[in-house]
């Protein structure tokens, strides 16, 4: 009735329905009409709310990605520590879709302030992003421990040099890699899909691409296939190279250990592993290895950081990703809308935008992996930089 009621005001001639009505009607009219347009109001508000709050998690699994299947991301992305509405921690946003694969088989994990220096005020904060093979269990054994791993590794009695940074997150990623062989060795899941091909499931393993953001540094440690991708200035800056094992370095280390890069479809190793490092795959060792290249790089006149599994690369290029990103980032400062809002909130939103405006891109250019985006607001005066 009210639906009715509100047509018929907004009508081409207005006056000439009202004067055919008795006093008493058009009251009533009003009342309804306002009783309508003040529920629409506080409906509108509250998802502008929802949309704004500190949980920057996108929740994939309500939104259309272009009929692939979805998986709701809390069920695969660990958040915990402070809040990034805080000041010492950088806004983020994630989107973590399955796309077209059968299974979901990516894990995503942030943590805030998961660590700090003594007489510090600054914290760090972990991003990882992992993208299981042959099941998720190694995957979701990364999300749960990698970082307390790094965690126990870093020496916070002394600032850590690019050095010391390499050698703590190789340690943690050999002391992951010996956990997941051993777990595997003795999971036992009544959903876990390993155990019809392997009693031991030595066929698993996953990539890992792990940041960790300081007040002065960002530090990448990368293994696998999954990437990480700086936006200075406006342009790209790869803070990874893929493990792939026609890499030429990597060729010549499998080729070195006396294994074989075969072409089927791809390269892989020995014709089964199309990537070249990797924690877990036990049955490929020695030639897959869990060794990760770490990358130290000062802070400066960056825009974001974007953390990727090989579903977003293997369609979209390091220039796109960039470019969706400060544009989403861009948009955010410019944002008509609720004067009330905090800049943060609408810098928050625009990081969850970014994440799955990169996803659906991927997905729209038939992407046929599972895809998990991270985009990581890194700009210091709340400004997009660059042209």
């Amino acid at each position: 009735m009210a639906g009715i009621c509100y047509e018929v005001v907004t009508d081409a001639s207005p006056s000439s329905a009202y004067e055919s009505m008795p006093s008493y009607s058009r009251r009533k009219q009003r009342t309804v009409i306002d009783e309508e347009l003040e529920k629409n109001r506080n409906k509108r508000n509250k998802q502008e709310a929802q949309t704004t709050r500190c949980s920057l998690v996108s929740q994939t699994s309500q939104e259309d990605f272009s009929g692939s299947k979805t998986v709701r991301s809390d069920d695969n992305v660990d958040v915990s520590g402070e809040s990034p509405m805080t000041e010492v921690s950088p806004r983020y946003g994630v989107s973590s879709v399955c796309g077209r694969r059968r299974e979901m088989e990516d894990t995503v994990a942030i943590h805030p302030s998961f660590s700090s220096r003594k007489n510090s005020e600054y914290p760090q904060h972990y991003f990882g992003v992992y993208d299981g093979h042959g099941c998720s269990h190694v995957a979701a054994r990364c999300k749960e421990r990698l970082h307390k791993l790094v965690q126990e590794e870093l020496n916070l009695d002394r600032e850590e040099n690019e050095e010391e940074w390499k050698k703590t997150m190789e340690r943690s990623f050999t002391r992951m890699d010996r956990e997941a062989v051993l777990w595997s060795e003795n999971v036992v899941r009544a959903d876990c899909k390993c155990e019809l091909q392997t009693p031991n499931c030595d066929a698993v393993g996953s990539t890992a691409v792990v940041s960790v953001i300081t007040p002065d540094k960002i530090v990448v440690a990368n293994c696998g296939d999954s990437r990480a991708v700086l936006c200075r200035n406006g342009k790209p800056f790869p803070l990874s190279i893929d493990h792939k094992p026609d890499r030429p370095d990597e060729l010549d280390r499998i080729e070195g250990a006396g294994g074989r890069v075969i072409y089927w479809d791809c390269p892989r190793v020995l014709g089964v592993l199309a990537m070249s490092r990797a924690i877990g795959d036990s049955y490929l060792k020695p030639y897959v290895i869990c060794e990760p290249e770490v990358t130290v790089t000062d802070r400066t006149d960056d825009d974001c950081l974007i953390l990727a599994t090989d579903g977003l690369w293997d369609v979209v290029s390091n220039e796109t990703a960039c470019s969706v990103a400060r544009m989403c980032l861009r948009g955010g400062r410019r944002r008509r809308g609720n004067p009330d809002l905090a800049v943060d909130s609408i810098s928050d939103k625009a990081c969850v935008e970014a994440s799955v405006l990169l996803t659906k891109l991927a997905l729209a250019r038939h992407s046929s992996d599972n895809v998990s985006v991270v985009v990581i607001d890194l700009r210091r005066k709340g400004h997009v930089t660059g042209h």
